[in-house]
């Protein structure tokens, strides 16, 4: 993308966004996040006069030595989004693309970060690591956010979110509010995937966001249509306006969103679907006040 027209695209996402968060997400973001008291910091040794109830047995029974946990208070935070940049990502049917509402969603949470004054990063991720942003504050660090995801060409068409969460685990070692935004195309992984969600929500307080379209609802009537997977690249044939069809497509589409529900409440993850037909508020006010 020319330099001219990206700069005009992260404006124009900025115009249409960062009002949204300044009036109305501001403070839905620090009551949903904030004031949760203390956060844990480490594990150390028992020493004399600390309180029975901090010693993380755990710990203990591993070292064969007492451990406590040290907890500090939470006065800043730091909000990361790992963000699909994978090849079904990029299309849409109705109004914008999965990649417009991933790119609004994440500059309305990277806005509303800031204006807490707490730090905001990045992971864009495919089957692959494609760009690592590390947390920083201010309004430039947010829009060289919402720029990367712009300008982003993935090298990678499939979506490995498991890898994605290993990887932000392992960047990311203290307490983070992070934010998958996906739309969960790689269910394949399973087991994996659930215990991977598990694992990062114990140390960091994960919330999911599914990017969803019409399409996955409702298949249009156009005859036979040779279609392409955006992910794996495998194509096929189908009367699109066979009824049989149609139904069967409008199934598969509410038994993903289905399964990506009961893996997220397995995992005791925080969970909400946007389709791009839709507006952000109702269902990112309501994620906000569930938490709140």
């Amino acid at each position: 993308m020319e330099a001219s027209e990206l700069l005009k695209k992260v404006q124009q996402v900025e115009i249409a966004t960062r009002g949204l968060s300044d009036r109305i997400f501001a403070g839905e973001f620090k009551s949903a996040f904030k004031g949760r008291g203390m956060a844990f910091s480490e594990n150390r040794e028992y020493q004399a006069g600390d309180e029975v109830r901090t010693i993380d047995w755990n710990v203990t029974a591993r070292t064969g030595s007492p451990h406590v946990k040290v907890f500090e208070e939470e006065r800043e935070l730091t909000v990361f989004l790992l963000v699909d940049m994978s090849g079904s990502i990029q299309g849409g049917t109705q109004q914008r693309t999965k990649q417009d509402l991933v790119t609004e969603l994440s500059a309305i949470l990277a806005f509303s970060a800031m204006g807490n004054n707490d730090k905001v990063g990045a992971v864009l991720f495919t089957d692959r690591v494609e760009k690592f942003i590390p947390p920083g504050k201010g309004r430039t660090h947010a829009l060289r956010i919402v720029r990367e995801i712009l300008d982003c060409t993935p090298q990678g068409k499939g979506s490995d979110l498991v890898k994605a969460l290993g990887h932000f685990s392992t960047a990311m070692r203290k307490r983070t509010i992070a934010f998958l935004l996906s739309d969960f195309k790689d269910l394949e992984s399973g087991d994996d995937l659930e215990t991977s969600l598990k694992r990062t929500g114990r140390r960091h307080d994960l919330v999911a966001i599914q990017l969803d379209d019409p399409l996955n609802r409702n298949l249009p009537a156009m005859g036979w249509m040779k279609l392409i997977h955006p992910e794996t690249g495998k194509s096929s044939w189908m009367n699109t306006s066979s009824r049989r069809a149609q139904r069967a497509w409008s199934a598969q589409g509410e038994s993903h969103r289905s399964q990506v529900a009961t893996v997220m409440a397995r995992a005791g993850v925080d969970h909400t679907c946007i389709s791009t037909d839709e507006t952000l508020v109702p269902p990112l006010m309501k994620l906000f006040h569930g938490r709140a």
